[in-house]
């Protein structure tokens, strides 16, 4: 089959997929979109509670404070397609569009269905050829620059230029498999560790499940390897039988990875923030006063949730039978230290398939920043989670996805016109 110079393929129909697929379709490129799975999209149904945190709508330094693995290579993509583009990308195609604390940004329906079916609806109205159940086993080459894609069944698709948006290896079930990975290691790339990210986190001991199931707000937790602090945050935490999730575990799960040396992971939990120690003894005083006549064990519903109150006696040493009068002020004081710093030790992090991304990927030192074009083999792009980018939660892992997306879309080499001369995609983007 003769190539279509004009043509490029992108592999992956994902958030990173389809953002590339409609800008390089509106940069004059007749563009075919191959999805190995059914539908597109599949990863977004299930973002945020199937909700679909799209973005984050703070401004360009808090956004890079949000990016945990290679901030300074988003610079060139983030300022070619930032948060603000890609919310009006998203109101000129009927899916509107609404802010939420923290500045997360969610369809206004709250179905992640709506984002999927914009882009449908921009893909067609660009001519661009979508495959669905379309599984790709390679990419070729001549040596030097993109020559076709092969397909699982046999076919192959001549190009010369292909845009890998495969995502990670988070998820499985929705064919987030490590495709990319495997493709652009055949083809000499370097992919470093892939781990998950944003996942729940296991923990020594059992006293974790003591207490599955209890929620707490309003906490502060402090990741630390040693002498180093890894990650530091507030807001809420939950307990499983296997050990901490919640958004602020997610979040310093990320930076688990990035400890060195041997020394253990202690997570410390301060479960009463807004008060200093001072504070906090003078509040145990005033209920151990009210309660002087009390066993110790009764007096502590006015500090701590049900299910906290007997791993916090068991752990802080005070006879639960004592009478509240009797507790000694040492007692009083490892009590209050023990709610400033409860810890835990980290024994590891849970698997893909509860991961929200994956850390790791296409070395971001074999890319071009500027366009998101490999820098070994001519004609070939990466874009979105396949790369070693992540960032945490709250709407940044998917603006990296349309951010690298939408750059590698407008950069493919233009063999026949450049469209961008042209302004033909400047109204819709």
């Amino acid at each position: 089959m003769k190539m279509d110079k004009n043509q490029a393929v992108v592999i992956g129909g994902g958030a990173a997929g389809m953002m590339a697929a409609a800008a390089a379709a509106e940069n004059g490129r007749h563009v075919i979109l191959l999805e190995k799975n059914e539908k597109l999209g599949k990863k977004l149904y299930i973002t945020g509670k199937g909700r679909c945190n799209v973005t984050n709508a703070c401004g360009r330094d808090k956004f890079f404070e949000n990016i945990v693995s290679n901030p300074k290579f988003l610079y060139s993509a983030f300022h070619t397609f930032d948060n603000k583009r890609l919310e009006m990308f998203l109101e000129d195609n009927e899916c509107h569009l609404k802010e939420e604390r923290g500045e997360r940004v969610f369809p206004v329906s709250d179905h992640a269905s709506d984002v999927t079916a914009a882009f449908e609806r921009f893909l067609k109205k660009s001519g661009v050829q979508v495959r669905l159940r379309s599984e790709v086993r390679s990419i070729e080459t001549d040596g030097e620059k993109i020559t076709g894609v092969c397909l699982a069944d046999g076919s192959v698709v001549p190009t010369g230029t292909v845009i890998v948006a495969t995502g990670g290896m988070s998820y499985p079930v929705t064919g987030s498999t490590g495709d990319g990975h495997r493709m652009a290691q055949a083809l000499g790339h370097t992919v470093t560790d892939c781990t998950p990210a944003l996942v729940s986190l296991e923990t020594e001991g059992d006293w974790c499940k003591k207490l599955q199931g209890l929620s707490l707000k309003n906490v502060s937790l402090v990741m630390s390897c040693g002498k180093k602090k890894l990650y530091q945050g507030f807001g809420e935490m939950l307990f499983a039988h296997f050990g901490v999730s919640g958004p602020l575990v997610l979040s310093a799960s990320s930076f688990y990875g990035k400890k060195k040396g041997a020394d253990a992971v202690l997570l410390t939990i301060d479960l009463k923030p807004a008060l200093s120690e001072e504070q906090l003894d003078k509040r145990i005083l005033r209920d151990f006063e009210e309660n002087r006549n009390r066993q110790f064990k009764n007096a502590l519903g006015g500090l701590y949730p049900t299910k906290l109150i007997s791993v916090m006696i068991e752990r802080s040493g005070i006879d639960p039978e004592k009478k509240v009068h009797e507790v000694t002020r040492q007692e009083r004081r490892r009590l209050a230290e023990l709610t400033k710093a409860f810890t835990l030790q980290v024994k590891g992090k849970r698997g893909f398939e509860e991961a929200v991304i994956t850390q790791g990927g296409v070395s971001v030192k074999e890319v071009n920043p500027s366009t998101m074009e490999s820098r070994l083999i001519r004609g070939l792009y990466f874009a979105g989670e396949v790369l070693d980018l992540d960032g945490l939660t709250g709407g940044f892992n998917l603006q990296i996805a349309w951010s690298t997306g939408y750059l590698a879309g407008i950069s493919v080499r233009k063999e026949v016109l450049n469209a961008r001369s042209k302004g033909c995609f400047a109204k819709n983007f």
